[in-house]
């Protein structure tokens, strides 16, 4: 399988079985062209940096083969309008997506506040192997060989990451929502996830557009 590293949380996963396309938000300037190219499109919730609506909806509207997964709170009304094309989806799930198998787990965002509300999030098992956990620190409860691991964010610590990375225990791990951090914060985190004392394997550092055969 090979897994390509996009723009802060959006990655592709492609294998001789198929091939899809996770999260491509805002902060992604090719979603459009990656939407375009993907067969499916798995999303973990509902804020701008993990989805960018425009793209995902023209591109539901031309092209009928097209299949987009999310929680209710991403998918609710582009399932209305094309229910043929797209499916809710919630932890306990299990589905094909562009000839790959998924999993469904978690189900919360992480707490960014205590004063904002509690967010619906997803994270998606990839053919077995690989676990995009969106914006959370929850585990599956599944072994994986490939664990993606987010870095930044208004919710997200280094301290939590390293958590996440030992309980999951993976072959290999691959930072993911980064685009908050500058090149000295991006440098840290891979020094701070550096196989040693917290975590049991480095935590790999991917720069976008970057690709690794797993």
């Amino acid at each position: 399988m090979r897994l390509t590293k996009h723009v802060h949380a959006c990655v592709s996963l492609a294998s001789d079985a198929g091939s899809l396309l996770v999260d491509p938000g805002v902060y992604e300037p090719d979603s459009a062209a990656l939407i375009a190219a993907a067969p499916a499109v798995l999303y973990t919730h509902v804020h701008p940096d993990h989805v960018d609506a425009e793209p995902i909806l023209d591109a539901l509207a031309a092209r009928p083969e097209l299949r987009v997964f999310g929680p209710a709170s991403v998918v609710a009304e582009w399932e209305e309008r094309f229910p043929a094309q797209v499916t809710a989806v919630a932890p306990g799930d299990a589905f094909s997506a562009g000839g790959l198998s998924v999993t469904v787990h978690g189900g919360t965002h992480a707490v960014i506040h205590p004063d904002l509300p509690l967010f619906e999030n997803v994270g998606y098992v990839v053919d077995g192997r690989v676990f995009h956990p969106g914006d959370s620190y929850e585990a599956p409860p599944v072994d994986v060989e490939v664990l993606l691991v987010p870095v930044s964010g208004p919710w997200a610590r280094f301290g939590d990451a390293a958590d996440l990375v030992r309980a999951v225990a993976p072959v290999r791990a691959f930072q993911i929502h980064d685009a908050m951090l500058s090149e000295i914060g991006l440098a840290s985190a891979t020094r701070f996830l550096s196989a040693g004392a917290l975590v049991p394997v480095s935590v790999e550092r991917l720069a976008p557009g970057e690709s690794v055969e797993l």
